[in-house]
């Protein structure tokens, strides 16, 4: 039996689209209706059957421990990745990633979920955990999740090919929610470094699946965007 695949919510960052509000609380602390935006992606999760979190962090650091404990009040196991204490301090996706490695897949060979702390979805978490054998067996690197581009990127991020993900046309958008295999990023440099355009190179080998959700997604980035 398979070890149960952990998840990463990202934290880190400063959220400047959401200042003033992000200059005092991280972003993923707002709340949205009347619940922290990271509690709705922890319980969505949860509901999937993942267990053990890790979330990283930088920008006001200590309000995340603060804030969410260590998870046992949920009958969960909540870590924290600290990369710093200022947005000058986050490692941004690929490198927080890399830092938390060992958190993530203590064994170097289970599959974990990343995903953004700053979307609500009704997403079935579960469903995307139920990949994690694929991957873990070599016959795919990478699952992601996409979405219909949205009003606010309507250029989009990628496309998706005969269930591959492929960099053009540009018709979907990422939704900031993946699967991936630990071994791709074994030699990643601890350092600041987006996930893309790095991820592309196993885009292009035909190593990344993905599928295109259209359920309950919202990516809260501004303020105007929580008001809404």
């Amino acid at each position: 039996m398979n070890p149960p695949v952990r998840a990463l919510i990202l934290g880190a960052g400063r959220g400047k689209r959401m200042r003033p509000l992000s200059d005092r609380t991280p972003k993923p602390l707002l709340r949205y209706h009347g619940k922290r935006l990271i509690d709705w992606q922890i319980e969505a999760m949860a509901r999937g059957g993942v267990r053990h979190f890790v979330v990283n962090t930088a920008h006001l650091a200590d309000q995340f421990p603060a804030a969410l404990g260590d998870g046992s009040d949920r009958g969960l196991m909540i870590e924290y990745s600290r990369e710093g204490d200022t947005e000058a301090d986050a490692l941004e996706t690929l490198g927080g990633i890399a830092r938390a490695l060992p958190l993530l897949s203590p064994d170097g060979q289970t599959p974990f979920i990343v995903a953004a702390g700053d979307i609500v979805t009704d997403f079935d978490y579960g469903a995307l955990a139920a990949r994690a054998g694929k991957l873990a067996r070599g016959e795919a690197d990478a699952h992601l999740v996409l979405v219909d581009n949205p009003s606010f990127h309507p250029q989009g991020d990628m496309a998706l090919t005969a269930g591959l993900v492929r960099r053009t046309p540009r018709q979907y958008t990422f939704a900031s929610i993946g699967l991936y295999s630990p071994r791709i990023f074994r030699d990643v440099e601890i350092r600041p470094c987006k996930l893309f355009p790095w991820l592309y190179r196993f885009c292009d080998q035909g190593r990344v699946t993905g599928e295109v959700f259209r359920g309950l997604w919202k990516n809260i980035g501004t303020p105007q965007q929580l008001e809404d």
